[in-house]
């Protein structure tokens, strides 16, 4: 006898049948049933209007993680700036798995190089961290922004105050523990899905 939410009363055997139908509904879909792009067909594919800016990221896996974020999210590119690692090496490749090939990067010599030529092509630069007035990020809505470019900044000291100077706005990612910050892997992971998320 099986019973359902202490109401419904099955035999063992329809109670196996209920279950195998149940988990056949979660089969895992192959590779080939995925739809993943080719590098050439995310190239020319249309990129969500987002570049991230990495300013002083020390970790390599944080770096290739990133990479692979940006690629499950078709965003524009990734700029790397000041000593973050950039690619080819090994430990990048490790985390990225292979999405160097398919996002754009660039290298910069400094984060305000990066950004004041973003600002040149009308993107809106936006930190992440946790200043005054910043943007819990539930209530930020980025349709009213546009082209914007997210700065995430060293794992230690963050998004440096001569960048978010030029901001316009930070976003902030609510927590409620003892430590009040997160990896930049793990931010950068939050916050993209919630801004790609809300353009659909």
């Amino acid at each position: 006898m099986c019973i359902f939410s202490g109401a419904l009363i099955l035999s063992d055997k329809k109670c196996n049948s209920l279950l195998h139908s149940i988990f056949a509904l979660m089969r895992k879909l192959e590779m080939d049933e995925l739809n993943r792009k080719s590098v050439a067909a995310f190239k020319v594919s249309k990129k969500i209007p987002i570049v991230v800016i990495l300013d002083n990221v020390r970790s390599m896996h944080n770096v290739g993680s990133v990479f692979r974020t940006a690629d499950a999210f078709l965003l524009e590119g990734i700029y790397l700036c000041g000593y973050t690692p950039k690619p080819p090496h090994r430990d990048i490749h490790k985390t990225a798995l292979g999405a160097t090939e398919t996002v754009d990067w660039k290298h910069f010599h400094s984060a305000r190089d990066a950004c004041l030529e973003l600002l040149d092509k009308e993107y809106e630069l936006i930190a992440i961290e946790q200043v005054e007035r910043s943007i819990p990020l539930q209530e930020f809505t980025n349709k009213e922004f546009g082209r914007i470019a997210l700065i995430f900044g060293n794992e230690l000291t963050g998004v440096s105050g001569e960048i978010l100077e030029l901001c316009k706005a930070s976003i902030e990612i609510p927590q409620f523990g003892m430590k009040h910050s997160l990896n930049i892997s793990v931010a950068a992971g939050i916050v993209l899905w919630e801004l790609v998320r809300k353009r659909f």
